[in-house]
């Protein structure tokens, strides 16, 4: 798998990542340790997780391999703090003593002295800035935090950060942005990627797959055994179940068919290599969702087919 460096770093990751989600709620330790094998085989070595995700049991999953199914320093560890990306009631509360409580919280979970990225995850408007810097400068300092980064934080939010933490840390400090992209949610163009790209900043996709809306399984309904139709995803799924999608579904599938390629690898494929991205983010329950996915490794799109995609896709009001 092709190793990206992230923004103007020193951090080197692979271009897709391994999104941990599902671990310990929907995806069992068996089935994790199976898609970690799979992973680094493939050439991986890029995992994202958060105290979040089933409040704490995948990085606890995580810790149960670290020094048994795989060396610590085989694996590059992305932590998102202060929030979740899909659990909307889940509170973001980024004061200095609750981000260095809940990294501490983390590490114990995960069973190591320190993550290599560490992202604050949802701006907090309830708390300045300043002080959410303190708290990810007390991680560096300490030795728990290799490299910094936020998530899901708008255009004037990145510059914003990226303008304060000069004469905190030092020039580039702040090395990424996660943000939701996909064919189905492109609003990370507008602000986000252009001010990545300016200011040096690597850019990481989550849900390229737009939750797994672009795989094609939701072009007739929802599935009985999909997030759709679970109830704790229900929610974090809502935004796509319109006619807007389904146009941009029905297209990715035309292209699928076309090409031979199966409707995830092109809509994966058309992220990861879109410019300014540096990973995208991989989440699957289970090892046929994996298999199918790791083997965009052997595609790219044509020209005239992400052309096509980008007009169908593109935002309109």
């Amino acid at each position: 798998m092709q190793i990206r460096t992230v923004g103007n770093s020193g951090l080197n990751i692979s271009r897709l990542g391994l999104g941990t989600l599902t671990w310990g709620r929907d995806t069992d330790e068996t089935e994790a340790a199976d898609q970690l094998r799979l992973f680094i085989e493939s050439g991986g070595n890029f995992l994202e997780t958060s105290n979040s995700y089933g409040n704490g049991d995948s990085e606890k999953v995580i810790g149960g391999f670290l020094g048994t199914l795989v060396k610590r320093d085989e694996l590059i560890i992305a932590l998102r703090s202060g929030g979740s990306g899909y659990d909307f009631n889940y509170p973001v509360v980024n004061s200095k003593t609750k981000l260095i409580e809940t990294l501490n919280s983390s590490l114990k979970r995960l069973g190591t002295d320190y993550v290599d990225l560490w992202a604050i995850s949802n701006w907090d408007q309830q708390v300045p800035i300043e002080e959410t810097l303190s708290a990810m400068e007390y991680g560096v300092q300490s030795g728990k935090v290799r490299y910094l980064g936020v998530s899901n934080y708008s255009g004037w939010q990145l510059a914003r950060v990226y303008s304060l933490q000069n004469p905190i840390f030092g020039k580039s400090s702040i090395i990424s942005c996660m943000n939701e992209y996909s064919l189905l949610n492109r609003s990370a163009e507008t602000e986000v990627l252009p001010a990545a790209i300016n200011l040096g900043i690597g850019f990481i996709a989550w849900s390229p797959l737009a939750r797994g809306f672009l795989t094609g399984k939701y072009l007739n309904g929802i599935p009985a055994d999909s997030r759709a139709a679970s109830a704790h995803f229900a929610g974090f799924m809502a935004p796509y179940l319109n006619s807007k999608s389904k146009i941009v579904m029905e297209a990715v599938n035309v292209a699928a068919s076309g090409l031979g390629y199966s409707p995830l690898e092109v809509a994966l494929a058309w992220v990861r290599d879109n410019f300014g991205v540096t990973c995208a983010l991989l989440g699957a329950r289970n090892m046929a969702q994996l298999r199918g996915a790791l083997t965009v490794e052997e595609i790219e799109l044509p020209d005239e087919v992400r052309a096509a995609l980008d007009e169908v896709s593109f935002p309109r009001s």
